[in-house]
């Protein structure tokens, strides 16, 4: 005879996994999978900045706004440099109520994850996504952020490199 789980004993396991420190397969991703607070733009300033320094990149779902930081920029509460590129979103509520802006947000946050660039640009970047990001394939999604980030490298390491001559 074959004992089956019923939701009851279902959810008792799964308490159980937890008290213990097991992990199952439904549980929260590992902290190396996440997009780590270092890599993000977290301080009103810092947008501002960007916005008003800043260039910008057009696509199909999502405008691009970058800077690039100065040489030498470190974080005052962590005392390190900050390295590579930071990036933010800013979704407007004129883009849908908050379920479908936090949608957004987690698809470009998910998609820039996915695509981070190598850590030779040194810039902020804020994505401000258009309401068509929520009908696009998430494929789509991560083309256009992978492309946004190759634009973004091209431009800067160009004007990198007529510094330095």
């Amino acid at each position: 005879m074959v004992e089956t789980l019923g939701p009851l004993s279902l959810y008792e396991g799964v308490m159980a996994d937890a008290t213990l420190g097991i992990r199952s397969d439904h549980a929260m991703p590992k902290k190396a999978a996440r997009f780590p607070r270092t890599a993000r733009l977290l301080r009103h300033a810092d947008f501002e900045r960007v916005y008003r320094r800043g260039r910008r990149h057009f696509s199909a779902s999502m405008t691009v706004f970058y800077w690039p930081r100065p040489e030498v920029n470190v974080d005052a509460r962590t005392r390190t440099a900050i390295q590579g590129l930071r990036v933010g979103f800013t979704v407007g509520r004129a883009l849908g109520g908050a379920v479908q802006r936090n949608r957004m947000k987690r698809r470009l946050r998910e998609a820039v994850r996915m695509t981070r660039p190598t850590p030779g640009v040194e810039a902020d970047v804020v994505i401000n996504p258009k309401k068509s990001l929520l009908t696009n394939d998430f494929a789509a999604v991560v083309n256009e952020v992978r492309r946004a980030f190759v634009v973004i490298e091209q431009k800067l390491s160009g004007k990198q490199a007529s510094r330095d001559n």
